[in-house]
């Protein structure tokens, strides 16, 4: 396969192309020009890109890293050469799918390679997985060390063990390891655990289908007593039912004779009742009277319960047994005619001692030379003295009555001083007024309860027509129980028919039981055992059903015998055929490991033979283990010493030579791509794979990119 021209609009490449010769392509270019970019691109065109693959913390993914910095869609073509044909291949974005579309067709005709898909391109051009080419035919600087990978140890190992890169032995062995895994990977994985299950499962029926058979057997058996039981039941029923219907015609009987009763009552009461009054009429006649009976109780009660009259008030020093007011009025007078008294017989005296003063005034401004006042006061004194002389007899016998007359008063009050005798008497008229209100209050209260006595007592007259009221209320209360008495044989005689009409009506004929019956219960425990009876039928009929529901889904007995009897031969085949395999495989393991050490130094001797040529002769030993790490000597050493124990140049030198030498066998015919995989060769090292690379191109199409000058020299 060779390679013309590949354009890109992948990353920060924008519908740029790059254009291939055969043979060696030295593209040298500085950092950030986009070598790396071109190298993805390839890859991605050939085997797709990986768009499941998610950016991480630690690494971004190619549909995320390499979309386009234009914005534009991810798309590309790639112009080849392959299997005698000129091919273009295409890719490019649609939706949110990048380089989801794909399109593979002949560059001259645009007639589709229908081998050619969107996942099967790349190992149909290569001839390699995508893992594989990435570690044997496309080398970056970062890539270097080869690591172990399922596909490139399969390869590498069917060649270094067969020298046939189909892997026939590995496919072999493989197949036979499959077949083995298929008749037992482990206990439970495999045709023969799953026979062995199977025989188990075919086992675990036959002894479910057996304890179901017993199970049913043990439930039919067990219905079949149920039902005898429940034969007794209802017998049993039948016979409480027959003694129910007789104790119905017994009470049908007395229904009807309570009736008749019933219905004799009713016309001995309303015979008596014909010529009374009606309920209502007599009841109201009978509250009536109850009602006055109840007032005149009440009245006569209260009449009881009147206070007594109240007393007169008395007073020994209020004379002529006056009421207040006049005795008050009385005791005003005889205090004005006591004092009147009291003043007259004071008079005369003062008289005296006014015509005595007046002369010794005179005779005292005659001796002060006052003369005429004197005279004059001297002449009224002597005239009164002599005035006095002439009453002083008449007035004596008067003044003796009025004393006589002022001391009667005086006794009349019991003594003491007039202002008390008013005190007492105001006492005396307050005490009187009282009386006076309480009487007649006594009297109001009275004459109304006489009064209420009084209509009491016509009312009475006239709604007992002058009988006794005693007599009148027993007479209405016996008029009203006879009324109601016949009202309530009316309802039980209506009662007691409806009763017996029912009962009569509800008896139905019930025949004697067949069977004799001795079982002991109740009508409702018999009823709730026929219940559970029933049910108890239901759930057995019920297991029956699931029981046969189940042997069904088991299958027949016959069946699962000859269907054990088939897997038991089954077992046996498999046994046999596992014991083979092991043989065949204990026997193609030896037979590798015969060829493996034949045809192992194969790839080590052509990469020992390029790393000879690559380090001027100083390594010439080189091996490489299982996991494809290397261990490698010079010629003065005498120990194999791992690659990495090597300075980082060396370690790029051994590992390019290995991948040369693998690429050599797996990819031949496929272009090698080197992504500045020299740098840190020296000049002399760095000559040298030149030369071993102009080499190889002869044979097969090698794209160089580089950041240095020296390639291109």
């Amino acid at each position: 396969m060779k390679i013309y021209s590949m354009t890109a609009t992948f990353g920060k490449l924008e519908n740029q192309t790059l254009t291939l010769q055969p043979g060696l392509n030295v593209i040298a270019a500085p950092n950030e020009w986009g070598k790396s970019t071109w190298c993805a691109f390839l890859v991605n065109m050939l085997y797709g890109l990986e768009t499941r693959v998610k950016t991480t913390k630690t690494a971004i993914a190619d549909k995320d890293r390499y979309a386009p910095w234009s914005g534009s869609p991810m798309s590309g073509r790639i112009d080849l050469h392959w299997d005698g044909r000129d091919i273009t291949i295409e890719r490019w974005s649609k939706g949110r799918t990048p380089m989801g579309e794909f399109r593979a067709y002949e560059t001259q005709t645009g007639m589709e390679v229908a081998e050619l898909t969107a996942t099967t391109c790349g190992e149909m051009l290569l001839g390699v997985e995508r893992s594989v080419f990435l570690r044997s035919g496309f080398l970056r600087l970062i890539d270097l060390p080869v690591t172990e990978d399922e596909s490139l140890r399969r390869r590498l190992n069917a060649l270094v063990t067969t020298g046939d890169e189909s892997g026939a032995a590995d496919v072999l062995g493989q197949k036979l390891k499959d077949l083995k895994n298929k008749c037992r990977s482990n206990r439970t994985t495999g045709l023969l655990p799953q026979a062995e299950s199977e025989k188990a499962q075919i086992e675990d029926k036959l002894r479910q289908l057996q304890q179901m058979q017993l199970e049913t057997e043990l439930i039919c058996q067990r219905l079949e007593d149920l039902k005898l039981r429940r034969q007794l039941l209802e017998n049993h029923e039948k016979a409480l039912e027959y003694a129910a219907a007789e104790e119905n015609n017994r009470r049908i009987a007395q229904a009807q004779a309570a009736a008749a009763d019933a219905a004799q009552q009713e016309m001995q009461l309303r015979n008596q009742c014909a010529a009374l009054a009606d309920v209502q009429t007599a009841r109201q006649n009978m509250e009536r009277l109850q009602l006055l009976q109840q007032q005149q109780q009440q009245a006569r009660m209260q009449a009881q319960m009147l206070p007594q009259m109240p007393q007169m008030p008395s007073d020994p020093h209020i004379p002529y047994g006056l009421s207040g007011s006049k005795a008050l009025n009385q005791v005003h007078t005889d205090i004005a005619e006591y004092r009147d008294c009291v003043a007259a017989e004071k008079m005369p005296v003062t008289l005296l001692a006014f015509g005595a003063a007046a002369a010794v005034l005179g005779v005292v401004l005659m001796i002060l030379k006052l003369l005429i006042p004197g005279a004059m006061f001297l002449a009224s004194g002597i005239a009164v003295l002599i005035l006095h002389s002439v009453r002083s007899g008449k007035q004596k016998a008067a003044h003796l009555t009025r004393i006589a007359k002022a001391e009667a008063i005086r006794a009349r009050y019991g003594g003491g001083d007039p202002d008390d005798w008013l005190a007492n008497a105001r006492a005396y008229e307050q005490r009187w007024g009282e009386y006076e209100s309480r009487l007649s209050q006594y009297e109001q209260s009275r004459g109304q309860l006489e009064q209420r006595l009084a209509q009491l007592d016509a009312d009475i007259h006239e709604a007992t027509g002058g009988e006794s009221l005693l007599a009148a209320v027993e007479y209405w209360k016996n008029v009203v129980r006879l009324q109601e008495n016949h009202a309530t044989a009316q309802k039980e005689l209506q009662r007691a028919v409806s009763y017996a009409e029912n009962m009569a009506a509800m008896a139905k004929p019930v025949s004697k039981p067949e069977m004799e019956d001795n079982l002991p219960y109740s009508e409702v425990e018999t009823r709730r055992m026929l219940e559970e009876n029933r049910l108890q039928q239901q759930r057995l009929r019920q297991n029956i059903d699931q029981n046969q529901g189940r042997m069904e889904a088991l299958g027949q007995e016959s069946m699962l015998c000859q269907r054990l009897d088939e897997v038991n031969g089954r077992i046996t085949r498999l046994q046999e055929t596992y014991a083979a395999l092991e043989l065949a495989q204990e026997t193609l393991v030896a037979a590798t490991a015969q060829l493996q050490r034949r045809f192992a130094p194969r790839i080590a001797s052509e990469a020992q033979n390029t790393l000879q040529r690559m380090t001027g002769g100083r390594y010439d030993r080189l091996t490489i283990s299982q996991d494809m790490s290397l261990s490698a000597a010079a010629g003065e050493e005498t120990v194999l010493r791992s690659a990495q124990r090597r300075s980082e140049g060396t370690v790029d030198q051994i590992y390019l030579a290995l991948r040369l030498a693998v690429s050599k066998e797996l990819t031949p015919k496929a272009p090698l791509v080197l992504d500045d995989a020299l740098v840190r060769f020296d000049d002399t090292r760095h000559a040298a794979a030149m030369e071993i690379l102009k080499e190889e191109a002869n044979d097969r199409q090698i794209i160089l990119f580089t950041c240095q000058s020296r390639e291109m020299q």
